[in-house]
């Protein structure tokens, strides 16, 4: 029998690398211990992704591979997979097979399934924290930031202060999730930074001396 073959697809979370549980060389080591001897993996790709991108370039380049080998698709984990739109279009369009380490007898079927109660729950949600506003301002709690009180103002700025310090870490994070994927100038990061819709410190691009800027703090 011809050997099977696989191309690996890695997803390594910018945000929550560390508590996920899906970092990088925890997958690796799934995906490699369930191919046994009589399989190989040709190629593997990995995707540093932002939790609010929706696209995915590298799982692109990965189904293309499949097409170009005609070999299978496998990943360490299907649950967060199968619950981003891009992972099951793409999946969908491709037509091509696919095995997650942790079920392996899922198929485009289960994926699309899973995709669906993810998409009706986002509704559920979004439906509850409309109603949930519109009942605190018929109570008369003033929605939004406080303009005229200076307490208010200060808290205001504070939490500003506290967002950009977070976007910041976060940003960093990215940046040495990029380096190790084998980026290294200040104009490549950047590019990267860009191209992943990653904001930069004043809501805008990022520029070469943007990152060095960050990079040095």
């Amino acid at each position: 029998m011809t050997p099977t073959r696989y191309i690996a697809y890695y997803r390594v979370s910018t945000a929550r690398q560390g508590q996920s549980g899906l970092g990088l060389e925890a997958q690796q080591t799934a995906v490699r211990s369930f191919v046994n001897a009589d399989a190989e993996i040709l190629e593997e790709f990995v995707e540093i992704e932002s939790g609010r991108r929706n696209d995915r370039p590298r799982l692109l380049e990965a189904l293309a591979a499949c097409r170009r080998h005609k070999a299978v698709l496998i990943i360490a984990k299907l649950d967060r997979l199968a619950r981003n739109v891009a992972f099951v279009s793409n999946l969908m369009e491709a037509g091509v097979d696919f095995v997650a380490v942790d079920m392996p007898h899922a198929n485009r079927l289960t994926v699309h399934i899973l995709a669906a109660v993810a998409e009706h729950e986002r509704e559920m949600i979004s439906q509850r924290t409309k109603a949930a506003l519109a009942a605190a301002k018929a109570r008369g709690v003033r929605l939004g930031n406080p303009t005229g009180n200076p307490a208010g103002l200060e808290k205001a700025r504070q939490r500003a202060s506290e967002q950009a310090r977070k976007h910041a870490l976060k940003a960093q994070e990215v940046i040495e999730e990029i380096r190790s994927a084998g980026l290294k100038s200040y104009r490549q990061l950047a590019k990267a930074l860009n191209a992943r819709g990653v904001e930069s410190p004043r809501g805008g691009i990022w520029y070469a001396g943007s990152v060095q800027r960050l990079m040095a703090k």
